[in-house]
Formats: C-alpha cells, sequence, structure tokens
C-alpha cells in the first residue's frame, strides 16, 4: 500500500534508513529534509541573485492568497445566485400563481435570503468541498513523491493549474450566469482536487523551502509562508469589497484568474529550482531501479483504492508502550504520558484545523442571512477577522514566547511541551468557545464582528500544536509526525464541512444557531482534553538512539 509506505515502516528498516539519510516521500511534501542540508549543492554555480530562495517563491505565493481570499465571498455569492435563480423557477412551474423578482448576479436579492435557498446552498458548498477534498487527499502525497523525481517548481504550478482550470470555469459560468448551471461549478472543483487544492501548494512551498533554507531557519521560513496566507486570505476580501463597490462583482473572478495564472508561470519559468539536476536523476533512477512486485496489484485495483488505505498511516500516531514502534525505536517505546500527549494534542489540532476550515462559508452565509448583507459587507467582515488572525500570530505569539518562554537546550532529547505551551493551547480553545457562543447570541453585526475577532485569538492555537507535537518526537521523525498530521487535516477537509453543511442546511428554517451552539460544544471537548495534556514529558536522547546505534552495527557485519 503505498500510503502505509509514506509514512510507517519496521523500526529496524526505518533506523537503516535514516542512517542512509534518504528521503521519502513524505519528507518531500511535508517536511525538512532529515540531513539538516543548507542550501542545495548547486546554488554555488549560479549567480547569486538566480539561486533559489524563500525570496523568490514568497512573492508569487502572495498572488495566489490574494486570489483564494478574494473570491471567497463572490464565489459564495454566484452559486447562492444560481441555486436561487433555479429555486424560484421551478416553484414557479408547480405554482403558475406565483411571482417573483428576477434573481441578478452582483445584486441584494432579497427574495434569496430565504431558509430553502440557505438550505440548498449548504448542501452545494457540501458538494465541492467532498470532490475538492477527497481528491486532494489522493493526489497530494504522488505530487510530492513527483516533486522528488523531477523538481519543486514543476509540480507546484502542474497543482496550481487545477486552481487555473477551475477559475476559468468560475468567471465563465459568473459571466453567463443565465445560460450556465450551477453544476458546472462542480467540474471546477474537480480540476482544483486533481491539482491537490490550496494545501497541497502549500505543502510544497514548504517543501521548497527546506531545500534552500539552513535548518535552523527553516521554522522561520514556514512561518512566512503561513504568513503570506493569513495575509493573503485577510487582505484579499478587503480588496475584492473595493473593487465590487466601484466596478461592479464580475471583475472578481478576472482578476483572481490572473493572479493564480500568474503564480503558475511565475513559479515555472522565474522561480529558480530548488532542486539539482544530479538530484532529480538519481532520485529517478532509484525509482526505475526499485524491485518490481509481481503480485502487486494494478492502479485500477480495489486494493489500491480502498479507502481505508488512507487512514492506516493514522498508527504511528498512537506509538506503542513497552515495545518499539515506528516514532520510538528503543526498546521501551514510548511512555504512556508521551503517547498520551501525542494522541490528545493530534485530536485537539484536527478540531481546529477542521473547524476554520469547514465553519468558514457557514458564517458567511449565516451572517448575510441574519443581517442582509451583500457581497461588500461580507468581504469587509472577513478581512476584519483575518486580520485580527495576523495580526495575533505576528505581534501578539511573538511577543509572548519573548517574554515568557525560558530557553532550551538543545541536546537532541524530547522534551516536550512547556507550561507555555499548555497554557496557550487552552486559552485559544477557550477563545474559540466564547466567539462561537458569540456568534450564536450575536443579534446585531456588530456582536457579530466582535464574536469574530474574539474567535480569531483562538487562531494561535494550530501552530502551537503543530510545534508542540514536533516536541514529542526524535528530530528524525519530525517528518512522519507532520506527514500523518497532513493526512488528518486532509481527512478533516473532508469531513468536518459535511457535517457543519448538514447540520445547517437541517436548521436553518427553524434554529439557524443549532451549529454555532454545537461547535461551541466541540471546543469545549478539547478543552477538557486540553487538560489532560501534561508539560515536560521527557525521553532522554541516550534512550532512543541505542536501537538505531545497535540495528547499524549489525548492519555493518
Amino acid at each position: 500500500m503505498e500510503n502505509e509506505q509514506l509514512f510507517a515502516s519496521e523500526p529496524e528498516l526505518d533506523a537503516r534508513a535514516r542512517a542512509r539519510a534518504t528521503p521519502t516521500e513524505t519528507d518531500a511534501l511535508l517536511s525538512p529534509l532529515a540531513s539538516g542540508e543548507s542550501p542545495p549543492e548547486h546554488a554555488h554555480d549560479r549567480p547569486r541573485w538566480r539561486r533559489p530562495s524563500i525570496w523568490w517563491l514568497l512573492p508569487f505565493s502572495l498572488l495566489f492568497t490574494l486570489g483564494l481570499g478574494g473570491m471567497a465571498v463572490p464565489r459564495i455569492n454566484l452559486i447562492m445566485s444560481l441555486i436561487c435563480r433555479d429555486y424560484l423557477a421551478e416553484k414557479s412551474t408547480q405554482d403558475p400563481g406565483f411571482t417573483f423578482f428576477p434573481v441578478i448576479f452582483g445584486d441584494d436579492n432579497s427574495q434569496c435570503h430565504i431558509p430553502q435557498v440557505q438550505s440548498l446552498v449548504a448542501q452545494f458548498q457540501l458538494y465541492l468541498n467532498l470532490i475538492a477534498g477527497i481528491l486532494s487527499a489522493l493526489v497530494s502525497p504522488r505530487l510530492g513523491h513527483l516533486s522528488d523525481r523531477y523538481g519543486r517548481t514543476k509540480m507546484i504550478a502542474m497543482g496550481a493549474m487545477g486552481a487555473v482550470f477551475n477559475e476559468i470555469i468560475t468567471a465563465i459560468v459568473a459571466t453567463w450566469p443565465e445560460q450556465m448551471s450551477v453544476n458546472w461549478l462542480l467540474v471546477g472543483a474537480i480540476l482544483d482536487g486533481v491539482g491537490g487544492s490550496f494545501t497541497t501548494a502549500q505543502a510544497l512551498c514548504h517543501s521548497y523551502a527546506s531545500d534552500c533554507t539552513p535548518i535552523e531557519k527553516r521554522s522561520v521560513a514556514f512561518g512566512f509562508f503561513h504568513g503570506t496566507l493569513f495575509f493573503g486570505i485577510a487582505v484579499g476580501p478587503g480588496a475584492a469589497a473595493f473593487i465590487i463597490k466601484y466596478a461592479g462583482v464580475l471583475p472578481i473572478f478576472y482578476i483572481a484568474l490572473a493572479l493564480h495564472a500568474m503564480f503558475c508561470v511565475s513559479v515555472l519559468f522565474i522561480v529558480p529550482e530548488s532542486l539539482s539536476k544530479e538530484r532529480q536523476l538519481a532520485a529517478r533512477e532509484k525509482h526505475r531501479l526499485k524491485p518490481v512486485d509481481v503480485d502487486a496489484p494494478r492502479w485500477y485495483s480495489w486494493r489500491i483504492w480502498n479507502p481505508m488505505n488512507l487512514i492506516t498511516p493514522l498508527a504511528i500516531l498512537t506509538p506503542a508502550v513497552g515495545r518499539p514502534s515506528v516514532l520510538f525505536t528503543n526498546h521501551r517505546g514510548a511512555s504512556p504520558a508521551l503517547r498520551r500527549n501525542i494522541v490528545l494534542l493530534a485530536a485537539i489540532d484536527t478540531i481546529i484545523f477542521g473547524i476554520a476550515l469547514g465553519i468558514a462559508q457557514i458564517i458567511i452565509i449565516y451572517a448575510e442571512y441574519m443581517f442582509n448583507w451583500g457581497n461588500v459587507e461580507s468581504s469587509i467582515f472577513i478581512a476584519i477577522i483575518n486580520a485580527s488572525r495576523v495580526i495575533n500570530l505576528f505581534v501578539v505569539l511573538p511577543l509572548i514566547s519573548r517574554l515568557f518562554r525560558t530557553p532550551v537546550k538543545n541536546d537532541g532529547s524530547i522534551r516536550g511541551s512547556d507550561m507555555l505551551d499548555v497554557v496557550l493551547i487552552r486559552f485559544s480553545v477557550v477563545f474559540d468557545v466564547l466567539g462561537f457562543v458569540g456568534f450564536a447570541l450575536s443579534k446585531h453585526p456588530s456582536v457579530m464582528i466582535l464574536s469574530g475577532v474574539v474567535a480569531s485569538l483562538g487562531g494561535m492555537g494550530s501552530a502551537i500544536l503543530q510545534s508542540s507535537l514536533t516536541k514529542h518526537v526524535p528530530h528524525e521523525r519530525i517528518g512522519q509526525m507532520l506527514g500523518a498530521t497532513g493526512l488528518l487535516h486532509a481527512l478533516a477537509r473532508i469531513v468536518a464541512p459535511t457535517i457543519f453543511n448538514l447540520i445547517y442546511s437541517v436548521t436553518v428554517a427553524t434554529m439557524p444557531q443549532a451549529v454555532f451552539v454545537f461547535l461551541a460544544g466541540i471546543f469545549g471537548v478539547a478543552f477538557i482534553a486540553s487538560l489532560f495534556v501534561r508539560p515536560h514529558v521527557t525521553l532522554e536522547r541516550s534512550e532512543f538512539e541505542s536501537a538505531d546505534i545497535r540495528v547499524e552495527a549489525n548492519d555493518e557485519g
């Protein structure tokens, strides 16, 4: 099973592989190189200004995220207009006496602010998320593997082409809404998913950064890419609101298409490749020489496409206690406290990521339904929330860490989360609870906006949880850990929007706030789980190095 090979292996084989520093598919997609090399070996053969650097990729990544942010609200309103038009037309055919005002895309269309249309829109969003999420979960690891053999920039551009084709279809539908069916947007979701969607593009950008950044600076480089994502999502809606106010909504679709196309072309033809030709050829040769298993199932076999293969790699998040495991090859394996912390942190991280991704569009639909907001008001609302998140991540969190975090000796031992990590995780979840309770109780737009700002303060939780998880495994296992949590995020992208859209579509006519009450309860469960996370769970380096030394000694004869 390919997915099993990505994240898991027998401890002895894993130790040998690490000793030889052979990169894996997961490392290529999600993690820094275990060898800790600095710039690529071919960098010095180029002029300084043409050497691979994150500063080549960051500006073009910002274009991509600006397109994502700017399209958030107009895309939802396009879907609402098309579904409302079809619903009212069907109702008029069933009841000849029923009359309605024409639905005009870009206008307020107050006749569409009814529970029946809201429910249909939520269901359609569910279909879009399912299609893109399932396809991206299947495609992401394969693009990561290909990037190891054919270069990062080619695969980033190839993945971005899916977003470009999606924007082309969306722009066509927005230009001729009277002649186009809303189902064309499902075709766009298929193309977006085949390209891996934005989550794969972000992960491949991290691979590029890991190739050309010294190991001690990689966390900063990754932070820059996260910053461009949040900045684009924050500024994009505000810029879209300004353009809509003075030029109408249609130009937004063509601007987003242009931004995504510029990203694709720039990465392919301008950004220097971070992997040398020698490394690419070596990876291709290694792949070509891989022994062929005559009994291996064909690509069309059910054994390959069995959905259960997706969740098999998650077994590494529950390391064995009292015996060796993939993460801990020492004789005694993980301690009970270490295993409990890993399971709880991964679960809380998945909850926070899934809710953040799955509820975003419902918040927009709900606010427009409750307060009769249009494109401009919704875009400003999203811009305020994301601007608060950016300030929280780039000002508040670094300031707290600078004032209260104490230096830790970097001797390779596992130190676990410190008390500051645990406290910040708990406070982040509390802010999320307060924000969603505010959404449910808001009767005025100002309360809705304030609740969004409070909920955005919990945005630091995801970053701290990811950082804390890496503190609970040996350094050479960080890639496997991030790969497994990345798979959890992909699955959350499928499951969370499905559940939330179903809840909203079923309850919008009677109690539209029900979804926020439900999610506040889920965050409450996450807070209770965070109370069982113990700080300073340690495992000395000598304890998990001894097993590797024995394996390597046996390997040498």
